[in-house]
């Protein structure tokens, strides 16, 4: 028999090769393709007169067939079908490319919803292959269109959706009785089968609402029972004892505000009896590291080890020559451990991590690896802490001892999103910027404006400074385009606007040691403008770069926009960022004005958050974050304030949950925490 945790091939209408689809997209069950949500919905509920139906965008049209026209062959092998539909006022031709099983279901006299883009003009409209939906009782007025891959449709997933819901059982509710009734939630069951094919918005909206309240409570309460579980001893308290004055008195710049009271509180946490569990979140530029290497010193002193992991290879070098900028004039000598690494200096570097000579340790995910064995290790440090997430940072921690642990970000989270993200977190905000640095100023053109803006690039460098020429992400899937694209952009510049100049290229398809090699010659100034893709987005530090131009910005999320942004402004001298646009959606425009309005981070993260939702204010999705979380936050935040009180009543209540009605809503959390490690919920 088939149930929702077989395997997706077992599902009916799902064969080996449509399941290998579904397995790029991580969809191994029935269970996990229900869980695939639809991004949005065709509405053939609100429909307009064939007269009134906009030109070039798409509408729904409600109608009747009159008149199927005799099939036409034209060159290519195509065959057209067309169907005349007339509301009470106007017809409507509808052209079909080589579907006839569409054109031969249709029936002269049969009344029919339509869903497409119109072309023509007023006297003869026409929409080409469009969804079509008999009304015979079975229509479905809003239907689902799912975040698909090659190989895929949403009309295949919406049958293979119905198969998965004929398995559902309402035996499968998580949520305590109280709950659902104290917050007016549909069961389970109800929610997934109005999701997938609900009968009106308003169904749907409360189906959202009762999954996205799920999601929420569930990390909430897991991440309450996490921090819970943590409060155990430390094997690394450290002694208040502790001297950081020749380290600060070494610096060339003076701490600000901010970075003396981040320290302040590192340095308490790291003298207390359970480990320290803190997020240093600062916008761009604000000085995390040396509040990172304030806090590495305090514990090398300790006789500790401290750990630094980082994303990239390149956000990895970045801190490995920073730290040792500031450790080494105390005696202190940081080691790089990292992928690009050959196995005889892998083994050199993991054998000094071994026996206690190296005690600062910065790599990628090199150093989570089993064979990866330190000696004391007390401080555990991640950086671009949202691109690893919880159970990346625990795999870390789960090397001894239980060490403290520090977590950086350099994406602003407006506070409360931050609770939710980092519940198991206490959190330090640097808002200060580092005294000397001048606000970035920033300019959106079209490209019209492109050779006068290459102009005012090339008087910065002839003043001596460097540039960023970015080129826009796109698919992934077409990531070789891309470097093509750049590759042949760069090549444009260095034989045209920028040929007495010298131009150098970086992209994610280079190897380790090519982008190495890059980003020391940008940062001696070999290279006065490096065309680039978001390799630079963090990390990068070129003091003397004063200048980003980014190139089809409309391409970009807010936070992104404004990472790359970060890349400049890292030295004393006024600062550019030219954002490239020639796109007339609003949207897009709105939001560069909104960057060429404010250099605050959080500002800039307040009003993405509210306009397109967690998902896209990442970037990408969260690791260990579940996708219908990030649904959840968009624009509800009193939904979040709700499951906040709900989770708190709850565990009240039966602190580990333990009883008959919070028995599912357990297995729910130990199975979204269950790769956590050995300090998650087992």
């Amino acid at each position: 028999m088939t149930t929702l945790y077989n395997k997706i091939d077992l599902l009916p209408g799902v064969g080996e090769k449509r399941a290998a689809h579904y397995h790029k997209m991580g969809i191994d069950t029935a269970w996990d393709l229900l869980n695939h949500m639809p991004r949005t919905y065709l509405d053939f509920t609100q429909t307009v007169c064939i007269a009134d139906a906009p030109i070039g965008e798409p509408c729904a049209i409600y109608g009747e067939v009159v008149e199927k026209l005799p099939e036409q062959r034209i060159r290519g092998g195509l065959t057209l079908y067309k169907v005349v539909l007339c509301d009470d006022e106007q017809a409507l031709v509808l052209t079909f490319f080589n579907t006839p099983y569409t054109y031969r279901s249709m029936q002269v006299g049969q009344r029919y919803y339509v869903y497409g883009k119109v072309t023509g003009g007023m006297l003869r409209k026409e929409m080409s292959s469009p969804q079509v939906q008999a009304d015979d009782g079975r229509a479905v007025l809003l239907l689902p269109i799912y975040p698909q891959t090659t190989g895929l449709t949403s009309a295949m997933m919406r049958t293979n959706v119905r198969s998965a819901l004929q398995l559902l059982e309402d035996s499968m509710e998580t949520l305590p009785p109280w709950v659902m009734e104290q917050y007016d939630l549909m069961t389970l069951c109800e929610a997934m089968r109005q999701i997938h094919f609900p009968k009106s918005q308003a169904d749907m909206q409360r189906a959202r609402r009762r999954l996205a309240f799920e999601e929420l409570l569930k990390y909430q309460v897991g991440t309450t029972m996490l921090r819970a579980r943590m409060q155990v001893k430390t094997a690394y308290a450290m002694q208040p004892n502790v001297s950081l004055d020749d380290f600060i008195a070494a610096l060339p710049f003076a701490l600000t505000g901010a970075q003396q009271r981040a320290i302040a509180d590192i340095e308490k946490d790291l003298c207390g009896a359970v480990p320290m569990n803190r997020l240093l979140q600062g916008d761009v530029g604000s000085g995390k590291t040396v509040v990172a290497a304030a806090a590495i010193v305090y514990a090398v002193r300790n006789g500790c080890q401290s750990v630094l992991m980082a994303p990239t290879e390149i956000l990895a070098q970045q801190h490995f020559h920073t730290l040792t900028a500031f450790l080494q004039s105390i005696g202190i000598q940081p080691v790089l451990l990292n992928g690009s690494l050959t196995a005889k200096e892998k083994r050199q570097i993991r054998s000094q991590i071994a026996d206690g000579s190296a005690m600062v340790i910065v790599g990628t995910h090199a150093v989570i690896q089993k064979d990866t064995v330190f000696a004391r290790l007390g401080l555990v440090i991640t950086d671009e802490q949202h691109r690893f997430g919880v159970a990346q940072r625990r795999a870390l921690a789960e090397k001894g001892g239980h060490p403290h642990k520090l977590v950086m970000s350099a994406t602003p989270i407006p506070r409360t999103l931050a609770l939710i993200l980092y519940g198991d977190l206490d959190i330090t905000v640097l808002d200060e910027a580092p005294k000397g640095r001048l606000p970035i100023r920033t300019y959106a053109v079209t490209g019209r404006k492109r050779e006068d803006a290459y102009g005012f690039l090339r008087q910065h460098l002839d003043a001596g400074e460097q540039a960023y020429i970015v080129c826009a992400m796109i698919e992934e899937s077409e990531q070789m385009e891309l470097v093509q694209a750049a590759e042949q952009y760069a090549k444009e510049l260095q034989t045209g606007a920028f040929a007495a100049y010298r131009v150098g290229l970086l992209h994610g398809r280079m190897k380790p040691q090519e982008k190495e090699r890059i980003m020391r010659q940008m940062k001696a100034h070999e290279i006065d403008v490096l065309v680039c893709t978001t390799v630079v987005e963090v990390g990068v530090d070129v003091p003397n770069a004063t200048i980003i131009l980014i190139e089809n910005a409309e391409r970009f999320g807010m936070a992104q926009l404004h990472q790359l942004r970060g890349r400049v402004g890292r030295g004393t001298q006024q600062s550019h960022c030219i954002l490239v646009t020639d796109s007339t959606n609003e949207e897009s425009k709105d939001r560069l004005r909104e960057l060429c309005r404010t250099t605050n981070g959080f500002e800039i993260a307040e009003a993405d958050l509210k306009r397109r939702g967690p998902g896209d204010f990442f970037g990408s999705a969260q690791h260990g974050m579940p996708p219908m979380m990030q649904a959840a936050l968009c624009n509800d935040m009193p939904l979040v304030k709700e499951t906040q009180a709900a989770a708190g009543q709850l565990l009240e209540q039966d602190p580990d949950l333990r009883s008959s009605d919070c028995a599912a809503l357990r297995l729910a959390i130990l199975e979204m925490f269950a790769k956590n490690g050995e300090n998650g919920l087992n």
